[in-house]
C-alpha cells in the first residue's frame, strides 16, 4: 500500500483538490482519496510531490510501427506529399522496426500513458505490445482506392486479424481515411466490422480531401497519379458527412482523427451519430500541414474531444503532455483541468475502458502521473513542463 499527495490533484471525479491524500493498493487500485482542504500535514510513509497528480494518460491515436521513421520525412510538406514519402520510405528490416517500437513504448510508459489505441497495418509490433506494460487496443487498418483490389485488401487484413487473435490481443478492423478507400472497400469492411466496439478514421486532415472526394482533383489525386495508383474505375464517397453516417459502422464508438480542416456544417451533420469522439493530434498537424484544428469551433459545437500523438514519422515525440502543451500555448483560455480530461477520462470512454482508467476513484486502477514544473499559481503549462509516471 502507498499513500501519496501533491500540491494539487485532478481526479476527474470532482473539483481540483489541494493536497489530498491518495491511498493506493500495491497493484495500483485506488483505495481512497481524502480531501484535506489543503491542510494536509506531513505524515510518516506518505509520499509528497511538488506538482499536480492526474490519472494516467490515454493515447487515442498512435502508429507504433512507424517509430523507426523518426526524422525521415521533412516538416511542412503537406499531407499529399507526406503520404507519398511514407509510402516510399516506410519499409525497413524487422529488427529496426521492432527495436524502435520498443523504445517508443518505453517512452510512452515512462511519461504515464496507460492505454493506447494503436493503428496497425501489419502484425510486426504485436510481440512488443503483448509484452508491454501499457494496455493496447489494436486498430487494424485497411486502405486502397482500386475497387478491383478491395477483396484482396480485406483478405490481407483478415490475416492480420487472425495473428492478433492468436496473440490474445484486442483488435478491431478500421478504415484508414475516406480519401484512401474505394466505396467497394468501405462496404466490404463494414460487412466485417459492423459489430465493432471501437472504430477510428483519419478525418479532414487536409484541405485537399474535399476536391479529391468531390471531383478527383487536387494534390491527393496528383500523388496517386505519380504513384501509379489510379485506375479507370475510380470510386470514392463524395461527401465526408454522408460517408460517416452511411458508410461507416454505426455500432460502438467512433473516433474521427485530426479534424484539422473540419467545418461547422460537417461537424453538425456527423454529430447526428451517437458515441462520436474527436481526436486531436496537434503536433502532427503542425508537422505535416503547419496548421491546427479549429478547436474553438469544436468546443462550441459540443464535440467530445480526446487526444493522440500520431507517429514518429510526423512528430518529434510520442508524448501526450507535449500535445496538451501545444494546445494550451495556442489556445491559452483552455484550462489545464479540461485538457487533462480530454487526455484521460474522455480517452478512456472513447476506448470503452472508463471502468478502470481515466479518473482517480476508489476501485479503479488508472495509473497516477505527476505533472512537473507548471505555473502552480495559474495551474498552466510552461515550456519546460513534463510528466512522469508515479504508478
Amino acid at each position: 500500500m502507498r499513500r501519496l499527495s501533491a500540491q494539487y490533484v485532478i481526479t476527474n471525479a470532482g473539483p481540483v483538490l489541494e493536497k489530498p491524500l491518495i491511498t493506493v493498493e500495491d497493484d495500483g487500485t485506488i483505495i481512497s482519496i481524502e480531501d484535506t482542504g489543503g491542510c494536509w500535514k506531513e505524515e510518516p510513509e506518505t509520499e509528497y510531490y511538488n506538482g499536480i497528480i492526474i490519472p494516467g494518460f490515454v493515447n487515442c491515436h498512435c502508429h507504433l510501427e512507424l517509430s523507426h521513421m523518426k526524422g525521415s520525412v521533412d516538416r511542412g510538406t503537406g499531407l499529399a506529399h507526406f503520404i507519398e514519402l511514407v509510402r516510399d520510405t516506410r519499409t525497413s528490416g524487422t529488427e529496426i522496426v521492432v527495436s524502435s517500437a520498443i523504445s517508443a513504448d518505453n517512452d510512452m510508459f515512462r511519461e504515464g500513458i496507460v492505454l493506447c489505441a494503436d493503428i496497425c497495418n501489419t502484425s510486426i509490433t504485436f510481440g512488443v505490445k503483448k509484452r508491454s506494460r501499457i494496455g493496447y487496443i489494436n486498430l487494424l487498418e485497411v486502405f486502397g482506392i482500386d475497387p478491383a483490389k478491395a477483396s484482396a485488401r480485406m483478405d490481407t487484413l483478415t490475416k492480420v486479424a487472425e495473428e492478433a487473435e492468436a496473440e490474445g490481443l484486442r483488435w478491431f478492423m478500421v478504415p484508414h481515411a475516406l480519401y484512401s478507400m474505394s466505396l467497394t472497400l468501405l462496404r466490404l469492411l463494414r460487412e466485417k466490422n459492423n459489430e465493432n466496439r471501437i472504430t477510428s478514421i483519419h478525418f479532414m486532415e487536409t484541405d485537399a480531401e474535399a476536391p479529391f472526394l468531390e471531383n478527383l482533383t487536387g494534390s491527393l489525386m496528383e500523388t496517386y497519379e505519380r504513384s501509379g495508383l489510379t485506375t479507370s474505375r475510380q470510386e470514392t464517397t463524395q461527401n465526408h458527412a454522408e460517408a460517416i453516417l452511411n458508410e461507416i459502422t454505426t455500432n460502438g464508438n467512433l473516433m474521427v482523427v485530426h479534424n484539422t480542416f473540419a467545418d461547422s456544417a460537417t461537424i453538425r451533420e456527423i454529430m447526428k451519430r451517437d458515441n462520436l469522439y474527436w481526436c486531436l493530434c496537434p503536433n502532427s498537424n503542425l508537422y505535416i500541414e503547419n496548421t491546427l484544428p479549429p478547436l474553438g469551433l469544436l468546443r462550441n459545437e459540443g464535440c467530445v474531444i480526446v487526444t493522440g500523438t500520431d507517429s514518429l514519422a510526423s512528430n518529434n515525440r510520442i508524448s501526450i503532455i507535449e500535445e496538451l502543451k501545444t494546445l494550451q500555448f495556442n489556445f491559452p483560455s483552455i484550462a489545464t483541468e479540461e485538457l487533462v480530461l480530454w487526455a484521460t477520462l474522455n480517452g478512456a470512454r472513447a476506448l470503452g475502458e472508463e471502468d478502470r482508467y481515466g479518473s482517480i476513484e476508489p476501485g479503479k486502477r488508472p495509473g497516477l502521473v505527476l505533472l512537473h514544473d507548471l505555473d502552480i499559481t495559474t495551474i498552466k503549462f510552461l515550456p519546460g513542463s513534463y510528466a512522469t509516471r508515479l504508478i
